[in-house]
């Protein structure tokens, strides 16, 4: 992998901060890019000399486009990118904000999309590249009190299995990450689930790592995450209500510990309105 260059978003902290040091470690050169354009920057400054932080709102085509035309002048071409933006406000969906919704769409289905597109353009135009779109088992498993987020991730999986079909044999691959539950301020006081652990955001970089190496499709972290959610995905409503109910997967969400997740409801509200160019 060594000399690989490879652009991040949502890379100022939590998976993307993570992957950028794992993809250091083995080698590459990193771009990250991030909302919080200042966070992102000291961030890069913290990963050394192969390493850029940039300004990057997700849900501007404009502002993607040239986040990846100033990544490929600043590392000399661009191998992979890796689609890791995302947010996560829960509750029912019933007394969720309109305004809230639309800007889960547009981040978490949105900003995939267009980096899709703009990584396609470019990697098609020199015949390789690989894009990592991170989903989430949530996308698979469907869980109450997230319902808007598990239509984003599932939007991803299917989007991505889609662009897998269109690119076989060009030269690009394409991997779909599915995240369980991950010790980021993201899952602040989420209820644990019977069944599988929770584990570090290295965990995720180090999947995303072996996926660039081997072309893994699609990934579980942790692994015994995966047999679960094909299960729950792949039986009848009845018969996957009762998998759910058995490792309390509907409770993760709703019956979270709403004072612990203040410091991240702040934080993801910060740059709310924000369309950095």
């Amino acid at each position: 992998m060594s000399g690989k260059r490879v652009a991040i978003t949502g890379g100022a902290r939590g998976i993307g901060r993570a992957t950028a040091e794992a993809c250091l470690r083995a080698g590459m050169s990193v771009v990250i890019g991030d909302i919080d354009g200042p966070a992102c920057a000291a961030v890069a400054a913290e990963l050394g000399p192969r390493a850029v932080g940039l300004p990057l709102d997700v849900r501007d085509s404009e502002g993607f486009e040239a986040f990846l035309t100033e990544a490929e002048e600043r590392l000399g071409g661009l191998d992979v990118l890796v689609n890791n933006a995302g947010i996560a406000p829960i509750g029912p969906f019933g007394d969720e904000d309109p305004r809230q919704t639309q800007r889960l769409l547009d981040i978490n289905i949105g900003g995939v999309l267009t980096g899709t597109r703009l990584a396609l353009r470019r990697f098609g135009a020199q015949g390789h590249g690989h894009i990592v779109n991170l989903a989430s088992s949530a996308g698979q498993i469907a869980t109450a009190g997230g319902a808007t987020y598990a239509a984003t991730k599932h939007a991803v999986v299917g989007f991505t299995r889609a662009i897998r079909a269109e690119t076989r044999g060009t030269g690009i691959r394409t991997t779909i990450v599915l995240p369980g539950l991950i010790r980021t301020d993201m899952i602040s006081g989420f209820e644990k689930p019977r069944g599988t652990r929770i584990v570090g955001p290295d965990a995720v970089a180090d999947a995303i790592i072996d996926a660039l190496r081997t072309g893994r499709e699609e990934v579980f972290v942790p692994r015994e995450l995966g047999p679960i959610a094909r299960l729950i995905a792949g039986t009848p409503p009845a018969v996957s209500d009762r998998l759910k109910r058995a490792i309390r997967a509907d409770s993760v969400m709703t019956h979270a510990d709403m004072d612990a997740r203040t410091a991240y409801v702040q934080r993801m509200g910060a740059h709310a309105n924000e369309l950095a160019r």
